[in-house]
């Protein structure tokens, strides 16, 4: 536990870092630099307080979520378009009647575009966290969830790298100039063993759902991003051993059961702070100033 805190504490110190460092190097006009933020609940932030006032209160759209944590740091500035549920149809399908479609917000102009979408594309995330909680609460076995979602999120994920291959193709035509940074998921589950008073999941459904829904889903989103030119920023790494069913202070998701933000399996404060810290890490490598 003690090395765990330690490391996460040595982690947002150098962010500390990394952030006064490009300060110090940016010219007194950076604050011109235009960045939109695009997705969905992993990227706004929702249960976090407090919430973006110019933001759409369906959103669900915190002020400490990573768009505007990394927008701080860097001084960028910032249009915040992400939005909870959102999927890749509303990059140009209106969510809500007051959340346009969020490529609205791209033009010839924008310098910084970052993305994390997917994970609602065919409701495959709210599909598995209800039904394999049902299954797993009612059915026997080593991985009862996996035995009855398996077929469907295979072809749901397979399903996604159409619209994200377009979508991505599209942004780019609207935004010609802008560098591209495509977000990946964070760890949710942990590697090993289960923690059935958080997340009443069998081990097997857990070791499933760890490797053939997140790894297999960031593995997509990486290709689609190196097929079009865009950065993939890897929060998963980072995030090993921060899982839903650490304790409070190491966990960056709340668990299903007992979320202290009120948004269950969804990435606290901490979380929001750490892939911060990886898109922050990303652009300065690529050279946003």
């Amino acid at each position: 536990m003690r090395g765990i805190r330690e490391g996460l504490s040595l982690r947002l110190a150098v962010t500390g870092l990394i952030a006064a460092g490009a300060l110090a190097a940016l010219p007194a006009a950076a604050g011109a630099v235009s960045y939109v933020s695009m997705g969905d609940s992993y990227t706004s932030g929702p249960g976090i307080l407090p919430y973006a006032p110019t933001a759409p209160a369906d959103c669900g759209q915190s002020e400490l979520n990573y768009p505007h944590l990394v927008a701080d740091a860097l001084k960028l500035s910032l249009t915040d378009v992400s939005c909870g549920g959102a999927k890749t149809e509303n990059f140009t399908v209106a969510q809500y009647p007051d959340q346009p479609p969020q490529f609205d917000a791209l033009s010839a102009s924008t310098e910084v575009i970052s993305v994390g979408m997917g994970g609602n594309d065919n409701n495959v995330f709210g599909t598995l966290v209800q039904g394999c909680t049902e299954t797993d609460l009612s059915t026997s076995g080593k991985a009862p969830c996996e035995e009855k979602y398996g077929a469907f999120a295979a072809k749901a994920l397979e399903e996604d790298k159409g619209p994200a291959e377009a979508a991505l193709k599209e942004m780019k035509a609207i935004a010609p100039n802008a560098k591209v940074f495509i977000v990946g998921y964070p760890d949710i589950v942990p590697k090993h063993g289960q923690c059935f008073s958080d997340l009443p999941w069998a081990e097997g459904d857990l070791k499933w759902f760890r490797k053939s829904v997140e790894m297999k889903g960031n593995s997509y989103i990486k290709a689609e991003a190196k097929a079009n030119g865009a950065t993939f920023v890897d929060t998963f790494k980072a995030s090993e051993g921060h899982d839903l069913c650490q304790p409070v202070g190491t966990r960056w998701i709340e668990p299903l059961l007992g979320s202290l933000t009120g948004v269950p399996v969804h990435p606290n404060a901490l979380g929001e702070q750490n892939d911060a810290f990886d898109v922050e890490r990303a652009m300065l490598v690529h050279g946003v100033r």
